[in-house]
Formats: C-alpha cells, sequence, structure tokens
C-alpha cells in the first residue's frame, strides 16, 4: 500500500481510566524517541541512543520545570519492527487518575497530539504491519463478549480470514484477465474449452465466496449479540423464564396480570453467543395507559428482535390474539414454549405444525438446558462444523461479499452469450467484484471507510 509517512507523533493512555496498578503511555512517530530524551532521565546513554527491546528505570519529568512526575519503565520499539511500523516509546507509571494524565501533557508539551481513536493501529494498517481484516480483529478481540468471540477474533488476527479474501482477490484477477485475454482470438480459433473452463473456475469462485457468507449470522451474533425478546399473553410465564434463564430473581413474579409493564433487559452468555435477553410486557387490550405504553414498548422489541421466545398457556385455547400473533410472524425467528403442561392441557405441539415448539412447565419440569439448545440453534441457523471454526464475517465484509457475488453473476450470464464485446463486459463485471473484495482486507479502500472503521476502536489503540 502506498502512503506518506506519518509527519506527526502521537500519544495516548493505553490502559483504562480508573484505579489500577500500572497504567501505560504509548508514544508513536517521527520524534517518538526525541521526545523520550526530553522528558525521561534515566542512566547515560539516552533513550534514543538504546537499541529496540530496551527496557529502562528512571524519572519522568516536565521539561519545561524538570519535576519529576512519576518513576517509570520506559521501553522502546525501533521501526520497522514495532506495532505501528513507527518508532514507538511505551512508558509504564503507576496507575490512578492523575499520574498517566501528567505524563501525556508532558508529551504534548515536548510536540506529541492526542492520538485518535483507532489511530495506533491505523498507522499499523497503513504501514502493511496488518491488513484490514486483522486492523478489525485487534477491535474485535478488545470488544469480545465470550471465549468463542475472543477465539475467533484471535484468528482473524492470524490473518486467516485475510488469507481467504487475498486468495478470492487472485482468482478474480486471473479469470477476469483470461476472459479479456480471449478477445485476442477470433470467434473461430477460440477452443470451446477455454470459455467452459474459466466458467468453472468463476462458479468456483462464487462458492468461496458463499461458504464465507454462510458465516454472516455468527459473526452478527459474537459481534452485536442477538436479541432474544420473551413475549406472550399475561401470566403465560414471561418473567418466570427470564429469572430462570438468567439464574436470579431479576423480573417481579405474580399472579396478577399486568405486573410486567416495561421491557426488562438482560445479559445472557449461552455457550458462547452473547445474548440481550428481554422481556416484555403481556399483550393485551387495555385502557391502562401505563399497560399501553408497554405495550408499545413491547411491539418495538419485537421489530428489533433476532428471535422471539413467545410463550403460550397450556391449559387455555388460543385466543385471538395469539393466533394473529403466529399468523403475521416469520417461523424461522419464533420459538414457541408451551408452558403449564402440568395443568390440563389443551394446546399441543402437534397444533403447531409451522412451528419450532417446546412443551414445558416453569413449575414442575422446566427444561432449562433444551430452551438454550434452541435459542442458539435458532439465532446462529448454521452452526460452525466444530469450535475452531476460523472466522465468521463482518457486516461490513458481508456488504461488499454480497456486492461481488451480484458482479459475478452478471459476468457469468454475459460469457453464456460467446458474444466479443459480452466478453469485455463480463471482464469488467470481474474487475468489479475483485475491487469489491480488496475493500475487504485494504486495497485502494477510501479514506472516510477507513476513519469510519476505525473510530470505533478505543483511543490508545
Amino acid at each position: 500500500m502506498t502512503h506518506k509517512p506519518a509527519t506527526d507523533t502521537i500519544a495516548a493512555i493505553a490502559t483504562p481510566p480508573g484505579e489500577g496498578a500500572i497504567a501505560i503511555i504509548r508514544l508513536s512517530g517521527p520524534r517518538a524517541l526525541a521526545i523520550a530524551d526530553q522528558t525521561f532521565r534515566c542512566p547515560a546513554p539516552p533513550p534514543s541512543h538504546r537499541p529496540a527491546g530496551t527496557f529502562i528505570r528512571g524519572k519522568v519529568i516536565a521539561p519545561d520545570t524538570g519535576e519529576t512526575l512519576d518513576t517509570a519503565l520506559l521501553l522502546i520499539f525501533k521501526a520497522p519492527h514495532s506495532y505501528t511500523g513507527e518508532n514507538s516509546v511505551e512508558i509504564q507509571c503507576h496507575g490512578g487518575t492523575q499520574t498517566a494524565q501528567r505524563i501525556l501533557n508532558a508529551l504534548f508539551s515536548t510536540g506529541a497530539r492526542q492520538a485518535e481513536p483507532g489511530e495506533f493501529t491505523k498507522r499499523a494498517f497503513l504501514n502493511d504491519k496488518m491488513d484490514l481484516t486483522q486492523a478489525e480483529a485487534v477491535a474485535d478481540l478488545i470488544h469480545a463478549r465470550s471465549e468463542r468471540a475472543a477465539r475467533l477474533a484471535t484468528a482473524q488476527l492470524k490473518d486467516t480470514l485475510g488469507q481467504n479474501i487475498r486468495l478470492i482477490y487472485d482468482q478474480l484477477l486471473a479469470e477476469a484477465a483470461d476472459v479479456e485475454a480471449m478477445l485476442d482470438f477470433a470467434d473461430d480459433e477460440l477452443p470451446q474449452t477455454v470459455p467452459t473452463e474459466i466458467s468453472r473456475r468463476i462458479e468456483a469462485t462464487k462458492a468461496q465466496i458463499q461458504t464465507l457468507l454462510a458465516t454472516w449470522q455468527e459473526g452478527h451474533v459474537l459481534r452485536e449479540g442477538a436479541r432474544v425478546v420473551i413475549a406472550g399473553a399475561p401470566n403465560v410465564g414471561k418473567s418466570t423464564l427470564m429469572n430462570q434463564l438468567t439464574g436470579r430473581n431479576r423480573v417481579i413474579v405474580s399472579p396478577q396480570p399486568g405486573t410486567t409493564r416495561d421491557t426488562i433487559e438482560e445479559p445472557l452468555n449461552l455457550q458462547g453467543y452473547p445474548i440481550h435477553l428481554t422481556d416484555t410486557a403481556g399483550l393485551r387490550s387495555t385502557t391502562s395507559q401505563i399497560e399501553q405504553e408497554g405495550i408499545r414498548r413491547t411491539q418495538q422489541a419485537l421489530n428489533e428482535a433476532d428471535l422471539i421466545i413467545y410463550m403460550l398457556d397450556a391449559s387455555q385455547n388460543l385466543s385471538t390474539d395469539e393466533k394473529n400473533f403466529l399468523k403475521e410472524h416469520k417461523t424461522s425467528n419464533i420459538l414457541v414454549l408451551i408452558n403449564k403442561i402440568d395443568l390440563e392441557q389443551v394446546i399441543f405441539t402437534k397444533n403447531l405444525p409451522d412451528f419450532d415448539v417446546l412443551e414445558i412447565s416453569l413449575k414442575k419440569e422446566p427444561k432449562i438446558p433444551q430452551i438454550c439448545e434452541k435459542i442458539v440453534a435458532k439465532i446462529v441457523k448454521t452452526p460452525p462444523s466444530s469450535d475452531s471454526s476460523e472466522f465468521a464475517i463482518s457486516l461490513r465484509h458481508k456488504i461488499h461479499l454480497d456486492a461481488a457475488l451480484k458482479e459475478i453473476h452478471l459476468a457469468q450470464k454475459l460469457l453464456q452469450t460467446a458474444s466479443e464485446s459480452d466478453y469485455l463486459l463480463a471482464a469488467t463485471h470481474l474487475r468489479a467484484a475483485m475491487e469489491k473484495i480488496g475493500h475487504i482486507f485494504g486495497k485502494n479502500c477510501p479514506e472516510d471507510l477507513l476513519n469510519q472503521i476505525f473510530s470505533r476502536f478505543c483511543v490508545g489503540k
């Protein structure tokens, strides 16, 4: 990647705010070592004259007054063998709210500026220390909310996804070049086996893209968490289910209808997948303004849900409202729980043949492990073949892969015509697909897109 080297030096506190044993301040850029010489006092030689990888114990001072700010360790990294690919310094000082900030201010006074969110990793990307999928994996690892998410982020940081994406890019480049080469042949000189073989290779490339796209649902759940909403009529057991899934009495349970009047959300981790579990007000007609507002919020939660757990009372026939609800919602994102089977049961699984149904008694036979299994199966949809699956794409990746797939499909249709003018258009579509794929790992990526990606990072990373 061609770019202009950074001319400014950036600094930021890399550790979370608050009290702690140690705080770390990062400094990177062309003047990093010179600034270290100005702000760090240690036995000779000064930091800039020491080899990379050196730890130095000394004192950080305020250059304008000579005041000692702290006793600290300083670690030296030299270009290109650093995280950013630039000369860099890390200062490890005592933790707390003041010391690190005072040291940071001293660095600012000698020419450094405040780093923007993700700017250290952005410089690593621009200096070819990692591709864009690896840079995104850094943020994914920081934001990981489960062991599975952390494992996939670590694999992506090791370039598992990037290798697959770059392979597809190279294949499309070769296929576009071969289609363009067909234009050099007269119509009666081009062996039929040539376009046939190219079409076979394009189809194989398309299959690779579709394999990557199949991992998106898991990637979405791991990165953003799945919104699972518990819904149903009053007194069907929604709040009891919420309490049993979370393992604590989070919601008031009462035989009085309308006890829950607002949406109540709790985080949950099921088999390594982060869940936003929401209990809702019972769905019914009511004249109470407070309850009506609760039902309005329930409808909003249902519209945003990845999965709806719809609860029914096994001892009551389906009401008109319940029949309408089941008719209006997709069966793919609904799990129906028929609760209270310990009572005289009038609703059975066979009455709802189009839905995924589980019969339970939260009072006597809650079947919580089975419910959890079904939740995960519904939200992931295509579960990984093993826990060692190497990647799960993000929404950004999905958008580019979908766009590339459309271009490839257009190219395939044009190749079927055996027309020279269509061959040229087919090559154009293949190169357009290649460009979309290139954006995934950062080739010719627009600056505004880079800024958008790195803005989700924390300051200091």
